[in-house]
């Protein structure tokens, strides 16, 4: 029996976004990233936020009487970034939340797709719930940058 949702909801995260065609262009990263390329203009990074030391945060009770099974809510940590060498801003502000779009669109419910907010089984239910958006200007033009979590409960 597992101790935590957390391996197996990143897995199917990344395994509902890889693919997504409307994420084709948009480099999808497991964790850290590995280098900085500024030649990509679009990252999606799935259990990593700069600045943020925790990949997910997990909280754990009992689910019933008995202690047989434990409810698990846990958000995992996003950050979605994308750059424009021209400074254009205002491109970058709406590209970035263009692409945060995308991945809430991924995760619904639809008839396709019914198993999304689940992320394939992983989990009870997941939602995208909270973002912070970072402006810079730069030799390098314009950069925008968007972290966000995304929540779920299982029972483990």
């Amino acid at each position: 029996m597992a101790t935590s949702a957390v391996p197996a909801a990143i897995t199917a995260l990344l395994g509902l976004l890889v693919p997504a065609p409307a994420l084709s262009e948009v480099r999808v990263i497991d964790g850290p990233p590995p280098s900085t390329n500024l030649s990509e203009s679009d990252r999606l990074y799935v259990g990593w936020s700069p600045g943020a030391e925790v990949a997910a945060e997990i909280q754990q009770e009992f689910a019933v009487a008995g202690a047989r099974r434990r409810n698990e809510d846990a958000t995992i940590s996003c950050y979605l970034e994308t750059r424009d060498g021209g400074g254009d801003m205002a491109w970058c502000r709406n590209r970035v939340f263009e692409l945060l779009a995308v991945v809430e669109t991924v995760l619904r419910a639809t008839d396709a797709a019914p198993a999304a907010p689940t992320l394939g089984g992983a989990v009870l239910w997941s939602e995208l719930t909270a973002g912070s958006l970072i402006q810079e200007q730069g030799p390098d033009g314009a950069y925008a940058g968007l972290a966000f979590t995304v929540a779920y409960r299982a029972r483990i």
